[in-house]
């Protein structure tokens, strides 16, 4: 059964056309092809801005779409990026995940649908979340 079997919820209909595999292909270094549009992770600790403690603002590396700003972000320990809350609540779209054999909220940009990793309840105050992201999925553009 493919992952997006286990997809229940929508993503936005504000998505930009969905552009083809091969475009994606082409466009994405091979490990971002596979997190981004095949719903893969990177390895743990491996990504850029896992440690990155610069300001500015991440965005998505398939669009451009503003998600993250560094003032949200946190180390949460795991090896991803995480922040505490997306730049604004339109910027991102989630689906329910249970690929692995359990519920999780899956994040994706909402304005191209690329796969950006997943929130969990368990973020530090006020939010209380803990959005969990990939780096490969993100491109940073210093203040």
């Amino acid at each position: 059964m493919d992952d997006m079997d286990n997809k229940t919820d929508q993503v936005s209909n504000d998505q930009e056309e969905m552009k083809s595999d091969e475009y994606w292909k082409d466009k994405l270094s091979p490990e971002q092809y596979k997190v981004c549009r095949k719903h893969g992770t990177e390895s743990p600790f491996s990504g850029e801005y896992n440690d990155l403690k610069e300001e500015g603002e991440f965005v998505c590396v398939c669009c451009g779409n503003k998600l993250f700003l560094s003032d949200n972000k946190f180390d949460s320990g795991t090896g991803w990026p995480s922040f505490t809350d997306p730049d604004n609540e339109e910027s991102i779209a989630t689906t329910r995940d249970a690929s692995l054999g359990m519920a999780r909220t899956e994040v994706h940009c909402n304005k191209c649908n690329a796969h950006l990793g997943h929130v969990f309840p368990d973020g530090p105050a006020p939010s209380g979340q803990r959005y969990c992201i990939n780096s490969v999925s993100l491109d940073f553009k210093k203040k």
